[in-house]
């Protein structure tokens, strides 16, 4: 049986009512930004909670004019974790700032809020908290942290599309926060895409202009810009989705709590993450630490289940960190989690005869 981790040919496997909707969007000729970008920033910003959201070319963007619509810059320290993609990091390197890593909690995967404060010097200005796999970080704490130093927080929401605290979805608690709509996420385009939020009508503002060149409009440019638009057929096709957003997301919540139930009963090798109350995770990835990583990914993989690897080196070890002067041993947790980490298919075009040969493989491989 295989089991893909893929989902994106079933998904689009009758593409008709989207092509539809595109053909539309031709004959009217709206190409940039213009009414499907609106519509969608309007029926995101519900979906989250937030007074506004402003449509640009991907996650990674979302993240960068985040950050430079709140004034980071040359000589800032934004504090993150060094687990993520690397587009976190890479945001706050394109906005001048310096990446200064802190480690994660060992049963989760996101920033340990104990570590912050040691890491804050005079130069930190932000701190962007990763909601990572689909796990809400620690918001709260991490506010009163930010709130005691007077230091922002910008999240980087991007694989976090509908997460909660306490029926408040992430996105909504720092100043602003940046969303991906690549293909393979919960809410998804027809290439990159990214969404950031905010209710501060100031950033708001400032982020609409530094997303197309600074135009105040056609003749008169207030900033230096960038051009990072949503490209409004890429708004046509989140319009298509976006109704569908909570049932995508349900889906995955349910797959991912027959997994944690039935690999329970193989603790010995197998450790799921924390499931906190009052958390709502969802799941972009389905994320465990296992006991010979390496060998029960070959055996899922020979068995046709395509398990994944997110991420086998952590950011501060990688070749483009050197100059941060970070080291093996630096971040213990998130090393030790690169190497026992394993992503299993959780998407919602899985059948729960899939779900349960991946659960047999599993066990077959451990007993």
């Amino acid at each position: 049986m295989h089991v893909k981790y893929s989902y994106l040919e079933e998904q689009f496997a009758e593409p008709k009512p989207i092509l539809d909707a595109i053909e539309r969007l031709v004959r009217t000729a709206d190409y940039t930004l213009g009414k499907p970008v609106e519509e969608f920033e309007r029926r995101f910003a519900e979906v989250i909670g937030t007074k506004y959201a402003v449509g640009v070319n991907s996650g990674t963007d979302a993240l960068f004019l985040s950050l430079k619509a709140a004034g980071i810059g040359p000589g800032d320290e934004i504090i993150t974790v060094p687990n993520t993609f690397i587009a976190t990091v890479g945001a706050i390197v394109a906005a001048g700032a310096k990446p200064v890593f802190v480690d994660v909690l060992e049963d989760d995967f996101t920033v340990n809020p104990e570590l912050i404060e040691s890491a804050i010097t005079p130069r930190t200005r932000a701190i962007m908290p990763v909601h990572y796999a689909g796990h809400p970080a620690e918001m709260p704490d991490i506010l009163a942290i930010a709130e005691k130093h007077s230091l922002l927080v910008v999240e980087d929401a991007c694989q976090a599309i509908g997460a909660e605290i306490a029926g408040r979805r992430v996105g909504t608690f720092g100043l602003a926060a940046g969303f991906s709509l690549h293909p393979l996420k919960n809410l998804n385009v027809w290439g990159d895409g990214g969404v950031i939020v905010t209710s501060n009508k100031a950033i708001r503002d400032r982020l609409i202009l530094l997303r197309n060149h600074g135009l105040e409009n056609r003749d008169e440019v207030q900033i230096f810009g960038y051009n990072s638009r949503l490209d409004s057929l890429q708004a046509v096709v989140g319009n298509c989705l976006i109704g569908d957003i909570e049932k995508v997301t349900e889906t995955r919540i349910k797959w991912a709590g027959i997994y944690d139930q039935a690999l329970a009963d193989l603790k010995e090798y197998i450790t799921i993450p924390r499931r906190k109350d009052g958390r709502r995770y969802v799941y972009h990835l389905y994320m465990l630490k296992v006991q010979r990583r390496d060998e029960l990914l070959a055996y899922l993989n020979e068995r046709e289940i395509e398990a994944k690897i997110h991420y086998p080196v952590p950011l501060h070890l990688q070749a483009a960190a050197r100059d941060l002067g970070y080291k093996e041993g630096d971040f213990p947790v998130a090393e030790a989690q690169t190497r026992s980490i394993l992503t299993l298919p959780v998407h919602q075009h899985l059948t729960a005869k899939q779900v349960e040969y991946v659960i047999e493989t599993i066990q077959a491989f451990y007993r």
